[in-house]
């Protein structure tokens, strides 16, 4: 066990994330001691793992203690640490609403992209899928089309903006369709993110776009199986 945690924590730290799919990371998920001694290796250095049940990979973050040294007591990390602009970070907020609260409703539902909105018998019973099976992408001329006059210019999104995403690994893009990256999903808090997505200014946006958000049932619906599902599923990214 001692050489898997030891292979296992380098490997999280030099990749910063890993499928929920790698041998090692469901060992973590599954085996209570070694993820508790998992944790204790990561705690050593300032980290801990991030771990979302809904999400297709799982990644490192840093520790709360951590967070001034690493990055200085003026607290400019607390909207980003990743050296993200405003601009950016709106966009990244813009791109986790498209992908991931659809992507959660169905979930939550057990419903994939090719049955969403039917009822299907025993779809509670059904394990949480991940990936494309459930994870749409968006249309990058779409994407920019709606929102890149708000966002500093089409130019600036498509020739910039959008790479950076990819390369902290928030987003893929590929034939010009923006997909879901390891990070999106297991980065960010989905509770506040949703919650302030659904109830603020962002959603009449989102409307106005016609990208309309999901309503306050399907909101309350996915906080609830969360809770559910993180006891009967495999149980800040740096």
């Amino acid at each position: 066990m001692e050489h898997d945690i030891r292979a296992l924590t380098a490997r999280l730290i030099a990749h910063r994330w890993l499928p929920r799919k790698d041998p090692q990371v469901r060992r973590a998920l599954i085996d209570e001691h070694f993820r508790g001694e998992l944790e204790n290796r990561l705690a050593s250095v300032g980290l801990h793992l991030l771990d979302n049940p809904y999400a297709a990979h799982v990644a490192v973050g840093l520790t709360p203690d951590a967070l001034e040294p690493s990055f200085g007591a003026g607290r400019e990390y607390q909207a980003s640490n990743m050296g993200l602009a405003r601009d950016e970070i709106a966009l990244l907020t813009v791109l986790w609403a498209l992908i991931i609260l659809p992507k959660r409703e169905r979930q939550v539902t057990r419903q994939n992209l090719a049955n969403a909105g039917q009822e299907e018998l025993f779809a509670s019973e059904q394990p949480v899928a991940h990936g494309a099976e459930v994870s749409a992408a968006v249309a990058e001329a779409s994407l920019i089309a709606d929102f890149g006059p708000r966002l500093g210019g089409k130019t600036k999104v498509r020739n910039f903006m959008l790479g950076k995403l990819a390369r902290l690994g928030f987003i893929e893009r590929r034939g010009g369709m923006i997909l879901e990256g390891p990070l999106l999903d297991v980065a960010l808090d989905y509770r506040l993110m949703a919650d302030r997505i659904i109830h603020g200014t962002l959603a009449d946006v989102l409307t106005a776009a016609g990208h309309a958000p999901p309503v306050d049932d399907a909101f309350a619906l996915a906080e609830a199986a969360r809770d559910d599902d993180a006891d009967d599923t495999e149980t800040g990214a740096y």
